[in-house]
């Protein structure tokens, strides 16, 4: 996700780490989620169709991982760390309005076994995330 700015209140948990281009991470036993941001959503608009990878599928930190269609436009959503995917949201094929109604709960992409945990140390923190937003907002 790039490009991506909202005027609304946006919602940042603390217990998720963020990448720049907007994607979220948060580990649980070993195993990494990754969904967008609220931020990412707000902006999007109402999404309406997300192409998720393959359970197997390698993916890389900064690279794309699947795209996300909204009723404003399509945007890649880049995998915040390297791995293999072990499970894909497939609520998603059928609601892909879960992404705007619960972006970092039932709204997520995709699960990925990381091959190395410490990438998570590159992202942001919830406060660094917020700060970043900001300052895409001001560009406007």
């Amino acid at each position: 996700m790039n490009d991506v700015t909202s005027d609304m209140p946006t919602e940042i948990p603390d217990d998720v780490r963020y990448a720049p281009s907007h994607e979220w991470a948060r580990i649980d036993d070993e195993v990494v989620t990754v969904g967008i941001s609220d931020f990412a959503q707000q902006s999007l608009g109402d999404v309406v169709y997300v192409e998720l990878p393959q359970v197997g599928d390698e993916v890389s930190a900064g690279t794309e991982a699947c795209v996300v269609e909204s009723v404003k436009a399509a945007a890649d959503v880049y995998a915040p760390v390297s791995g293999t995917v072990v499970a894909v949201n497939e609520t998603l094929e059928e609601s892909p309005e879960m992404v705007n109604q619960d972006p970092y709960g039932d709204g997520w992409f995709f699960k990925v076994e990381p091959t190395d945990v410490e990438e998570l140390d590159d992202l942001l923190d919830a406060d660094g995330y917020e700060q970043h937003c900001e300052s895409e907002d001001d560009e406007d």
